[in-house]
């Protein structure tokens, strides 16, 4: 038998993924980690927008025109359908039996998410969960606990913005766009309501709950606890209106903790963060957002890719990562880890957000779908439609989506 080996001069594997311009430039220091540590294999980044949408558009397009120049993807969690059901993602699921992958380590909804028809098609790699921000100096002054319900929400702001210690009640992305669709998942899920059933197609979007939903959003327009312009705010207009002092409560993501933390912020030690508000019969829901990496169903170097989506999900390269940027964990032991705690005291609070977590609808008409709910929701929050006339149109413009 004759034992090929291999050149000493043979060139490195070359493994291609297309990320966001500013996440790169984060992952540059590990991306010179990687190459050292593997020799026979050189990772390059490509640089795209920082626009999250048209970064798919790129991806989407080189799938479509074929021959796609990457072997990664780097992928937000409600891509993952839409791509797998495409056939442009290769199953991980044997490659992780095959190097015994402990999943368990990583929060359940970041793996769910990353699932379409039973197989896994992307590893997480950071998280992300949708909470309520509320002004402790506020609530302490007016003698109230945080709350818990949407009443308690309703009631505390319009007590507080009574008594002029505050203009603004409550703070949500409004705007017609996605974070319009992730925040109302988080509102549908503390009335017990549902968007679509994946597993059945079914749609809940006109049942009793979900109309209850969307009107609980037109109420804080009507009765002046939200400001009139929350209906084109998305996150960052609402986080500055919140961190100069003009609102009690705010929904967000994670990001803005560190923002408001800021020596120059006014509620700098003046705020803190819990799982979302709900009914008294339902609980809180935590939209999961969150990044992860899959392989590309048509790489030509689908083993080394692999090795690269380990090395960006391990523990180590998770730890540091979160450390150097502030960005959320998918691994749940991270949470509690001495030097992250150390350096961001607020994350084990954070774990108990995002394991309430609430998904978006994994079904491969996504985009679609939360096209039609950002619409009519946005009639029933700008008093185009009742919230009836509205939750009923967007169920059944959904149905007909979904062929149902």
């Amino acid at each position: 038998m004759v034992t090929i080996v291999p050149s000493l001069n043979a060139a490195p594997t070359k493994v291609t993924l297309l990320m966001q311009a500013l996440e790169a430039a984060q992952w540059g220091p590990f991306l010179q980690e990687f190459n050292e540590q593997h020799p026979d294999i050189e990772l390059e980044i490509i640089e795209g927008p920082n626009a999250t949408n048209q970064v798919e558009d790129l991806y989407t397009s080189s799938f479509l025109l074929g021959n796609s120049p990457y072997d990664l993807v780097f992928m937000d969690i409600v891509w993952v359908p839409k791509f797998a059901a495409a056939g442009w993602l290769k199953s991980l699921s044997d490659l992780v039996d095959r190097d015994n992958i402990n999943l368990e380590a990583f929060l359940d909804g970041d793996i769910d998410g990353g699932r379409y028809n039973g197989e896994l098609y992307r590893m997480p790699v950071r998280s992300d969960g949708g909470m309520l921000y509320y002004r402790t100096d506020l609530l302490n002054q007016g003698g109230y606990q945080p709350p818990n319900t949407f009443t308690e929400l309703l009631n505390i702001s319009q007590t507080l913005q009574t008594e002029d210690l505050v203009e603004w009640g409550y703070l949500w992305q409004g705007k017609q766009y996605e974070g319009l669709s992730a925040m109302f998942v988080e509102v549908l899920a503390g009335y017990g309501a549902f968007w679509v059933d994946p597993d059945t197609l079914e749609v809940g979007l006109d049942s009793p709950e979900a109309i209850e939903a969307a009107d609980f959003l037109r109420t804080t327009l009507q009765k002046r606890v939200s400001p009139p312009g929350i209906t084109t705010y998305a996150e960052e207009e609402v986080r500055r209106l919140f961190q100069n002092g003009d609102a009690i409560f705010m929904r967000n993501w994670p990001y803005a903790f560190g923002l408001l933390s800021a020596d120059d912020s006014p509620v700098q030690g003046k705020f803190a963060i819990k799982p979302m508000v709900h009914t008294p019969n339902y609980s809180s829901g935590a939209c999961l957002g969150g990044w992860g990496l899959g392989i590309t169903a048509s790489s030509q170097h689908p083993d080394a890719a692999w090795e690269v989506a380990k090395f960006f999900s391990s523990e180590d390269i998770q730890r540091r990562f979160i450390l150097a940027t502030g960005y959320v964990p998918s691994r749940r032991s991270l949470f509690n880890d001495p030097e992250i705690l150390a350096k961001y005291p607020h994350y084990s609070q954070l774990l108990e957000v995002v394991e309430n977590a609430a998904l978006r609808p994994p079904i491969a008409q996504y985009a679609q779908a939360s096209d039609i709910l950002q619409r009519y929701l946005s009639a029933a929050i700008t008093d185009q439609m009742t919230p009836e006339q509205a939750m009923n149109k967007a169920a059944n413009e959904t149905r007909r989506l979904l062929g149902k």
